[in-house]
């Protein structure tokens, strides 16, 4: 299975309306912390679980279920989670 793969079943824990997630591993080629192997990714989650979080909150919730890959997959995230009014 795919890291990217691997995201999308841990953030179905977040009963998702939409998941996206980009790569941008290559374009942090070279970078100290690529070094170790792990992706720069970018998901962004719409999700009802997101509505009267603040975006700190929101980032915790994504964090929490891709905790297991931040050891080695995930090295960084540019995390965008919205709930399904916009907000």
């Amino acid at each position: 299975m795919s890291v990217i793969d691997d995201m999308r079943v841990r953030l179905a824990a977040l009963d998702p309306i939409s998941v996206e997630i980009i790569d941008d591993s290559a374009r942090h080629a070279g970078h100290a912390g690529a070094a170790g192997g792990g992706g720069h990714f970018r998901p962004a989650i719409v999700s009802p679980r997101f509505a009267g979080c603040r975006t700190m909150e929101r980032h915790r919730l994504v964090y929490d279920a891709l905790a297991p890959l931040m050891k080695r997959e995930i090295h960084a995230l540019s995390i965008t989670a919205t709930t399904p009014a916009g907000q």
